[in-house]
């Protein structure tokens, strides 16, 4: 029976175990759903609360927004029954305005029916009144205002030419003043050669005979000398000298040198006609590079390419009636400079282009333009200032001035090329130009005799005094001026004087 027992005490406390395993869970489950109620409603409540205080929030939201509309809606109220006064006042004051209007206008045209009336009464007197004074006086209306005209217009053109005489003396006197004192200071100030040198084209020989061995046998000489300096040696009866011809100064002073030096040596055959003229070339070369250096570094000029130097030295064998080109380069860029200090203009630069002025002559060029358009090319290559090709393209007034540089250029040209004993003038040029002044002022309607005077630097013309006044006397002055101004080409100044006489002549018989 004990074995039972022993197998009945384990099965039972098995069964104990479970059950009170069992009743433990059970009672842990009751507690979790029992913890898990209290967390849900705890949850719930803690919802409400929270519904609730979202609920006050947008209630107290919602009341604050209606008073802020409401106040916003109270202002507009407010600002519309402003705006409402103020355009009752307005069309109260447009009211009384247009009154007023309709009753100045209403005035008004009594006014206008009034002085409507008024005009023809005096339209009808003034009618009267014209015809009593046409049969008074014998004139038309048209007849007495073309003489009312005419005095009118004599009286102006009295008037006027008096006004422009007094500003022309004032201006003369002032300008005359000022040039003078220029004048004097720059003529005083001015120290430069004068030369009346002429290239010299022939060759003084020590006899005649020695006409025979310059041309050589059957010519070979003469005809080697010639092909080789290019130029034309005349040889004629004219004792003890031979004549050489040539356009370019340069070649003509090669032969002329080499021929010189032919003749000292004595030696005339073709090698040593080629020797001799091989080393002239060489020396007249050197020459031309230090007369062109030479005169820059009396100028105080710097920085001319060796280009425009060498066109510079050539020009120290050309001349422009009877006057060095060289030189007259050289005073023209003293004068300018020296006017430039005295009117305040940029002194360098006048100097300058003064004596670049006329490179254009020196320049070995086959172009048909004139000096000024080749000088003003170089210039332009070289990197001159624009000013200065201004200068140089404008010294002969082929191109309008664009600086006052360029003015003083063409007045110191001028001033260098009319000064006396600076140039010299063939006859026929001289005659020429006195006829061509006489035949400018014969043009002139009232012109009776015309007098070209003082080497053609006076014009003095007597005309009709009947067909000429004072006034027109003057014009016609300033019309001859202009005229020979823009017809003819002259250095200086030419002065215009008009003669008017009235001679009345009677016998006593």
């Amino acid at each position: 029976m004990w074995w039972m027992f022993w197998i009945i005490l384990p099965l039972a406390g098995l069964t104990l175990g479970w059950t009170i395993r069992w009743l433990y869970a059970r009672f842990q489950l009751t507690a979790s759903e029992q913890q898990a109620e209290r967390i849900k409603q705890d949850v719930i409540k803690e919802a409400e609360a929270k519904k609730k205080e979202i609920l006050l929030e947008a209630k107290d939201q919602i009341i604050r927004e209606r008073n802020q509309q409401e106040r916003e809606t109270r202002e507009r109220r407010a600002e519309l029954q402003r705006y409402e006064r103020r355009v009752v006042q307005k069309e109260e004051i447009i009211e009384k305005k247009t009154s007023q209007i309709e009753k100045t206008e209403q005035i008004f045209a009594d006014k206008e029916r009034k002085f409507l009336e008024r005009e023809h009464a005096l339209g009808r007197e003034e009618e009267r009144y014209r015809a009593e004074l046409e049969r008074i006086s014998g004139l038309s209306i048209e007849e007495a205002k073309g003489l009312i005209i005419q005095d009118l217009e004599h009286e102006a053109r009295h008037d006027a030419q008096g006004m422009i005489n007094k500003i022309e003396q004032e201006a003369n006197l002032a300008a005359e003043k000022k040039a003078r004192d220029v004048l004097i200071a720059t003529i005083q100030r001015l120290a430069t050669e004068v030369t009346g040198e002429v290239t010299v084209t022939s060759v003084t020989l020590p006899n005649d005979e020695m006409k025979g061995r310059i041309i050589g046998r059957e010519g070979r000489n003469i005809r080697t000398l010639e092909t080789l300096t290019g130029v034309d040696i005349i040889i004629d009866d004219t004792p003890e000298a031979v004549v050489i011809s040539c356009f370019d100064p340069v070649r003509r002073e090669i032969a002329k040198v080499a021929l010189e030096r032919l003749v000292i040596d004595g030696r005339i055959h073709p090698a040593r006609i080629e020797e001799i003229v091989t080393k002239v070339s060489k020396d007249i070369s050197q020459k031309i590079f230090e007369e062109g250096e030479r005169v820059l570094f009396d100028l105080g000029i710097h920085n001319i390419k060796q280009e425009a130097i060498r066109a510079l030295g050539r020009l120290y064998f050309r001349t422009s009636y009877g006057q060095n080109v060289l030189y007259h380069s050289k005073e023209v860029a003293i004068i300018a400079g020296i006017l430039a200090s005295e009117v305040g203009a940029n002194r360098d630069l006048a100097k300058r282009a003064a004596l670049l002025h006329d490179i254009g002559k020196g320049i070995e060029s086959d172009s048909d333009l004139n000096h000024a358009e080749i000088g003003m090319d170089m210039a332009r290559k070289m990197g001159e200032d624009p000013r200065i090709i201004n200068a140089i393209g404008s010294h002969h007034n082929d191109m309008e001035p664009s600086c006052i540089e360029s003015v003083l250029v063409q007045i110191a040209d001028a001033i260098s090329a009319a000064r006396p004993g600076a140039r010299r003038e063939t006859l026929d040029n001289y005659i020429k130009r006195l006829e061509n002044l006489e035949h400018i002022a014969q043009g002139f309607t009232g012109v009776d005799k015309v007098y070209a005077i003082q080497a053609g630097r006076e014009l003095r013309i007597i005309v009709n005094n009947e067909a000429v006044n004072d006034d027109q006397s003057r014009d016609l002055a300033k019309q001859i001026a202009r005229k020979i101004e823009s017809d003819l080409r002259y250095p200086g100044r030419i002065k215009v004087t008009i003669i008017r006489e009235t001679r009345i002549i009677e016998y006593a018989r």
